[in-house]
């Protein structure tokens, strides 16, 4: 199939979604949108360097263009004080931006310029209007923190501020953030506007600027809770240790517990956002049967502008023996844009299977719906209510009988909801313990082998062709074959697209002689990462495609993804993050949708379905309950059953039901003791039995893996089998001989039938992959029109070298053009710590400063500055730790006047093993 990719309507489609995405939370004084008459001052210095995204695998796309809200505002033809924007540029300048050092070392923010009070007045004189950005990244690896600069505002931000509102009549605050930041240091300035602009993507100044100018009227919506202070998120006290979190929370996590039992505690309530009109919403219809309830409704825009709005369906269970949230979303639906006076009517199916709660009591384990009266609250917030439908149930109906899986195996307490005289109180029970043989559990549901046949000449694609079964394909594999299958080969595998994350499946010549394709893997939610320099497309963050709450919006944007996957030769994208945001300051929520399973799971269902539509796939992850960065490999959540099922595992489990998710990615941790990597319950029985999924799964990166008891480590096959979680990543080779599976497999720990097992669900995943397509020479293809040359990927193959211990490459044909790169990649025989030296020389004058920044694996790793040096050669060096076999390297030259020489890279220490080497590079 011939497909055609319009850049253009990519950029326009990202755009919208950004627009749709941005949540206003106060508008006051005719602020916005902007008087087109008015001059806008900007202040803040992330007005030159916008945040597209958080950093690590979810927001490493190198992109040729990032367009930030300056620029944005310029396209839409807005007034800007040029003057001032000179004063910012000048500071930025000798304030260089501080990029970090190494992965998940960057700063949360940047030091802020100093604003004199004449500054500030000046300004004031040319306009009435004011815009202040407040930027903060967010990463993998780091948490943010209650501390300045990361949630708290600076004493600079926090000076700017209050100068400007000193001197302004309409003061404007915009938070480029990854997550929530404290919001009670702004609001004691008085914005007069106050808007979560998040972080939109390469495009994310043209969809903040349409809502500025009024183009847009925004309509997202907040898909957390922003609550008065950190200490009232019921998961604070809880959060943060670097061996244990204990969920004792339990399900009252963000709304479940703010609208339950501490209303008084919010700022601002979830799913809240102001439009610039406003809409009449009525109630038409509701009826109820066993199964669900319809709810129908007619939103009327009694504005003056047009927009879009989001009715909200939240239910209001009766508590029971089990105690229950006061209200839980389970419906919603957006408007198409209205004119003033046009009307929509909406209709919202909810499912019963949505409102039920889980009983993890001993001998339950159940869906259950208990006995009484039913409201469903139709609104368009957590607390905004327009009207209600009630229905009554009256006997307990178990909607689906479960088997106990993951419960904790120590015991804790929990928060549990409680009806007292005066109302709903709280008390603390003890949390329900496995009862689980979980080793038995296993050799219950053993596979059967399929008996050894060796090779029968039958090809991958005679079993797509239906000429033969998979089982007979099968057959022909042997245990060294299928020890192959189950490791993927990475970072930056040459035997797919270059720079990309993985490879699997066709992971060693056998294999490929077989038929099987090796299928590629590149990170991630934010757009596709590729290490050597590609460009690609960055899209705004999970929290924003999630506060749009426009599930078709979120599809169309995936189909465009899924469409430049197929163009780079891409299968999987790591991603969507869906993990849950348990407490404002996990580093990675950026990533993730909201503090909602329901919306999550919506929303990744929507992405999932984009992408399906064009025959690629996303990979669901971090399976599951990756809700903090701090010491994630080593930590351990300990988390009641009913939590997990609830709150935890409930989104993957529409991602996987209603999103028809085929990949599922686990995480780094634990969940009660036993490393998810090799969790049989949860690869197998949750996962497969329970939710039916047909697909494969996959570790995480250099993921630690356990058996029940032991202490975890990386590259740990054998647990990981077991559990049926299928392919672990990622193998500096995958072709070798693995010691520990053959003894395995020889000593009866692990079965051949196992392995065959997880064979056939990585195959029959592979199967519908365009990399089987490409094999059998029936590949979509893909034609980018409307591209700008900057953008363009580079159909240069990227060379690997050899190196061991050490190398040297002649880059004296290499141009050193602004803003350019060079890109390479090398073998590495021993990983560790290199001496990489550049030697270049330049013509410049002395005082001239030309840096070279060295980015491995897509990470900035040093930067070497020359002065003007006489057109003499002059070496310079910095340490890079490299520890994948297959390393991209790139040099990125900030300013022309450089000529390179060569570069050459020595050994200075060989890591003992991956173990020390993972550990010490992210000390």
């Amino acid at each position: 199939m011939k497909r055609t990719l319009d850049w253009n309507k990519y950029l326009e489609k990202a755009a919208e979604t950004v627009s749709e995405g941005i949540v206003m939370l106060k508008n006051d004084n005719n602020a916005l949108p902007l008087d087109p008459s008015d001059t806008i001052s900007v202040f803040g210095r992330i007005q030159l360097h916008y945040y597209k995204s958080g950093t690590g695998s979810g927001g490493m796309v190198n992109v040729s263009k990032v367009t930030g809200i300056v620029d944005g505002l310029k396209d839409a033809g807005v007034k800007l004080n040029e003057k001032l924007l000179g004063i910012y540029r000048k500071w930025d300048e000798e304030n260089p931006f501080d990029q970090g050092d190494g992965w998940g070392g960057e700063p949360w923010n940047q030091k802020e310029m100093p604003l004199d009070e004449s500054i500030v007045e000046e300004a004031s004189s040319v306009g009435d209007t004011v815009i202040v950005i407040i930027g903060r990244t967010a990463g993998e690896e780091q948490d943010a923190r209650l501390e300045e600069g990361s949630y708290l505002l600076t004493k600079e931000e926090l000076d700017m501020l209050k100068k400007v509102r000193n001197h302004f009549k309409k003061v404007v605050v915009l938070l480029n953030v990854g997550g929530l930041v404290d919001l009670t240091q702004i609001l004691e300035c008085s914005p007069d506007s106050l808007l979560y602009v998040w972080q939109g993507g390469m495009t994310g100044g043209t969809g903040t600027a349409a809502v500025l100018t009024g183009k847009v009227s925004p309509s997202g919506k907040l898909p957390d809770t922003i609550a008065e202070k950190i200490s009232d998120y019921p998961s604070d006290k809880f959060f943060g240790d670097k061996k244990k979190a204990v969920y004792s929370e339990d399900i009252f996590v963000g709304y479940r517990w703010f609208e339950t039992f501490a209303k008084d505690r919010v700022l601002y309530p979830f799913g809240f956002g102001l439009s610039y009109t406003k809409f009449d919403i009525a109630l038409t219809y509701a009826k109820s049967s066993d199964n669900e309830s319809v709810i129908s409704v007619n939103v009327t825009n009694i504005g003056s502008c047009r927009g879009k709005e989001v009715v909200q369906v939240y239910c209001e269970a009766p508590q029971g023996i089990l105690g229950k949230a006061k209200r839980v979303l389970c419906g919603f639906a957006k408007t198409k844009e209205l004119a003033p006076n046009e009307s929509q009517s909406l209709k919202i199916i909810v499912k019963h299977r949505d409102i039920a709660s889980y009983d993890d009591s001993e001998g339950r384990s159940c869906w259950i719906l208990e006995k009484g009266k039913y409201t469903l609250h139709i609104g368009c917030n957590v607390r905004d209510s327009i009207g209600h439908h009630d229905f009554e149930i009256d006997d307990d109906i178990i909607i689906e009988q479960c088997s106990q899986a993951l419960a904790p195996v120590e015991a804790f307490e929990r928060i549990k909801a409680v009806e007292t005289a005066d109302g709903l109180s709280h008390i603390m029970e003890k949390v329900p313990l496995s009862k689980v043989d979980e080793a038995k559990r296993r050799l219950d549901k053993l596979p059967e082998e399929i008996a050894y046949t060796g090779d029968k000449g039958i090809k991958l694609s005679d079993v797509k062709n239906g000429r033969n079964t998979m089982n007979e394909f099968i057959a022909q594999l042997s245990d060294h074959d299928l020890s192959c299958m189950i490791r993927g080969e990475g970072m930056g595998s040459p035997r797919v697209t270059a720079g990309t994350a993985s490879a699997f499946g066709g992971v060693s010549d056998e294999l490929v002689k077989f038929g099987v394709p090796a299928c590629c893997c590149s990170d991630g939610p934010s757009g596709m990462r590729l290490d050597c320099g590609t460009k690609a497309f960055s899209l705004p963050n999970g929290t924003l495609i999630a506060s749009t709450f426009n599930r078709e919006l979120a599809e169309e944007l995936f189909t465009f993804m899924g469409t430049e996957m197929i163009a780079n030769k891409v299968d999987c994208l790591l991603g969507p993050g869906m993990n849950i945001h348990r407490h404002p300051l996990n580093g990675r929520n950026f990533e993730y949708f909201s503090e909602d399973p329901f919306l999550t799971g919506q929303m990744a269902a929507a992405e999932l379905k984009g992408l399906h539509s064009v025959g690629v796939e996303g990979t669901i992850k971090h399976f599951c309950a990756n809700n903090q960065e701090t010491n994630r490999h080593f930590l351990d959540s300990v988390v009641s059953e009913r939590a997990l099922r609830e709150i935890y595992l409930r989104g993957f489990e529409i991602a996987v039901k209603e999103g028809k998710a085929r990949t599922i990615m686990t995480t780094y941790g634990a969940i009660n003791g036993l490393w998810t990597a090799g969790n049989f319950d949860l690869n197998t029985i949750v996962l497969r039995d329970e939710w039916g999924f047909d697909g494969f799964t996959m570790t995480d990166w250099w993921a630690n893996v356990n058996n029940r008891g032991e202490e975890p480590k990386r590259s740990y096959y054998v647990p990981m089998a077991k559990a049926q979680n299928d392919v672990y990543m990622v193998c500096s080779d995958s072709s070798c001989v693995d010691e520990d599976i053959d003894s395995a497999v020889k000593n009866g720990e692990l079965t051949r039938g196992e392995l065959q097992r997880n064979a056939g669900n990585i195959l029959g995943f592979i199967l519908g992959t365009q990399a089987m397509k490409r094999l059998d020479g029936e590949e979509d293809t893909v034609e980018i029109i409307n591209r700008n040359d900057g953008d363009e990927a580079s159909d240069e193959p990227v060379v690997f070298y050899d190196l061991d211990n050490e190398l040297e490459l002649d880059l004296s044909g290499v141009k050193c053009q602004k803003g350019k790169n060079h890109s390479f990649a090398v073998i590495v025989k021993k990983q560790g710590w290199y001496n990489v030296t550049v030697t270049a020389s330049s013509t410049q004058s002395p005082l001239a400063q030309i840096p070279v920044t060295i980015f491995a694996m897509g990470t900035a790793s040093g930067t070497l500055t020359w002065n003007g040096t006489d057109g003499k050669p002059v070496a310079l060096s910095c340490e890079i730790p490299m520890f994948s076999r297959f390393t991209a390297l790139r040099l990125y030259f900030a300013q022309n006047g450089l000529d390179i020489k060569s570069i050459s890279f020595k050994l200075v220490r060989e890591a003992d093993n991956m173990d020390l080497a993972f550990a010490e590079e992210n000390d």
